[in-house]
């Protein structure tokens, strides 16, 4: 572990964890430290917080009541790896209306709580998840609109560095929260095994 950071700071750098977008959504603004040749750029300190935040958070609930889902190419090999390590219930690519509310549907799942890759992308689950009443966590970027998400992590939810990098610390930081790693001890696949290749 490096002092206060999950990792150091040139990590999150180099992993372009902090790179938002050209725009801008006001409940997105508290999380932004600078504007460079027209991108937002994000607090990773801000995401670093939620990050601990979001995996406490997470760590209150079993793994089988979390349920996860990513519709983005690459978000979905680091939420399968991020289930794989932590045994939450992860889906990808299609979505089907009533996941979360129709118990006819074979997709059908009744979790405690939902996380999400892309706040727009995935707004139909969001949506959802409101109706039924289980809060929702979800990387957000600068231009995301996250008005129904209880909790954001404020990150590049775009590039495929950012993501393996944002999902491998979840899962540590998960399985630190639940005692199932030791403070300085971290899996053992590598965050690059968390990444796609395309």
């Amino acid at each position: 572990m490096s002092g206060e950071l999950l990792v150091p700071s040139k990590v999150y750098m180099k992993f372009g964890v902090h790179i938002g977008t050209h725009s801008l959504a006001e409940p997105m603004r508290q999380y932004v430290h600078s504007k460079k040749a027209g991108v937002y750029l994000i607090d990773i300190r801000k995401t670093d917080e939620r990050i601990r935040i979001a995996a406490k958070m997470l760590a209150n609930y079993e793994p089988e009541q979390i349920f996860a889902f990513a519709m983005r190419i690459y978000a979905q090999k680091p939420l399968l790896m991020f289930s794989k390590w932590t045994g939450i219930i992860a889906r990808i690519g299609k979505y089907y209306a009533g996941i979360l509310t129709n118990p006819s549907l074979p997709q059908y799942v009744e979790p405690e709580i939902v996380f999400v890759s892309d706040p727009m992308k995935e707004a139909n689950i969001i949506r959802e998840a409101n109706k039924i009443g289980v809060p929702v966590v979800a990387l957000a970027d600068t231009s995301n609109e996250p008005y129904n998400v209880d909790l954001v992590i404020p990150c590049n939810n775009r590039g495929r560095k950012a993501l393996a990098l944002i999902y491998w610390l979840l899962a540590n930081q998960y399985l630190r929260e639940r005692d199932m790693l030791g403070v300085d001890e971290t899996i053992d696949d590598p965050v690059e095994n968390f990444m796609v290749f395309l």
